[in-house]
């Protein structure tokens, strides 16, 4: 696994935001059909099948299908993908020997936190100018 130091991190950013972005997008969409699942199937009778919610099952199972696959391609880069709704990434590192994790969030210009293994997005820290040098 490859440890990110900020300046790394940001490099990686362009390929990362672009992957993130479709994440992000997609499960949107996914969120969206299955709601839209939710309140056909409220409505269909058990025993009579509905056209539509084989093909809305279809179409959720794809979109997860596309999310699975851009997650491995964040994988392939030694990047955390965190949170799909929001887009939140986790870049491995260490500080002093120590591993932490770099943060970064789909919005953000660049990665400016980071956070120990066990505290996650609640423990976000901004970067010292210590940390970015």
């Amino acid at each position: 696994m490859q440890l990110f130091t900020v300046d790394q991190a940001n490099r990686t950013l362009p390929l990362v935001r672009k992957i993130v972005e479709d994440v992000v997008r997609e499960h949107r969409r996914w969120q969206e059909a299955i709601v839209e699942l939710d309140l056909i199937s409220a409505g269909v009778h058990p025993k009579l099948p509905d056209p539509r919610v084989v093909a809305l099952e279809r179409r959720i199972q794809k979109i997860a299908r596309e999310i699975d696959s851009f997650q491995v391609e964040l994988e392939s880069l030694d990047v955390q993908l965190k949170d799909r709704r929001i887009g939140l990434i986790d870049f491995p590192s260490e500080l002093d020997g120590r591993p932490m994790l770099l943060c970064w969030q789909l919005g953000e210009p660049s990665v400016q936190f980071w956070h120990d293994l066990d505290s996650g997005y609640a423990g976000r820290q901004p970067l010292s100018p210590t940390l970015v040098g």
